[in-house]
């Protein structure tokens, strides 16, 4: 988990400065997200055989905080759409491919948590998520050099808003789900207990 840290860690260092020269939406989506998956990695490390009520709570932080990207992604890209800025595409492409490189390090040395609690499958599915964004990152500034238009940084802009806002609602489903059903055998395992009256 360390290493998954320090690789968002160095992608946020290098795509923060890209995005400010590029004038990119999607890559300031790209810039958040490194930055916002280096403290929920170090989040979901300190969690670790916590209980479940811990791990859930850190997994509905996750799940605020996706979905509070995903606002801040949707404001910028339609930001982006009033003031007319045009991106510089091949920056766009290059740093998508930056990108998708590391998240692929990261997503290799996570794919075996895949199937784990809300905590840890927050994990995965925000690796995952990163992935498939930098590759469409990637091809958004291919489209922007090719088209001339800002449109395609726009529009993957919002596409990827909405993609965490959906993995957003994932996380916070599961880890709810998890909470009540730890609460139900608690109240389970109590009931079975004669009360020192009877």
């Amino acid at each position: 988990m360390a290493a998954v840290i320090a690789i968002n860690l160095l992608g946020f260092a290098v795509v923060a400065v890209g995005s400010w020269l590029a004038n990119s939406a999607a890559l300031a989506a790209n810039t958040l997200d490194f930055a916002a998956d280096a403290a929920t990695y170090g989040l979901s490390l300190w969690v670790i055989g916590r209980s479940t009520s811990v791990r859930s709570g850190a997994a509905l932080i996750k799940s605020a905080t996706l979905a509070a990207m995903a606002v801040c992604i949707l404001g910028l890209a339609l930001w982006r759409a009033y003031a007319g800025v045009l991106p510089e595409g091949d920056a766009i492409s290059g740093l998508g491919l930056f990108g998708a490189a590391a998240n692929l390090v990261a997503a290799l040395l996570l794919v075996r948590f895949r199937e784990g609690d809300a905590n840890v499958r927050s994990v995965w599915l925000c690796t995952r998520n990163d992935l498939l964004q930098c590759l469409a990152v990637a091809a958004t500034g291919l489209a922007v050099t090719l088209t001339g238009s800002r449109w395609p940084d726009l529009i993957v802009g919002v596409v990827l808003a909405a993609v965490f806002f959906r993995s957003a609602w994932q996380i916070a489903a599961q880890a709810l789900a998890e909470r009540h059903a730890d609460m139900a055998r608690t109240l389970g395992a109590g009931s079975q207990h004669p009360s020192a009256s009877a």
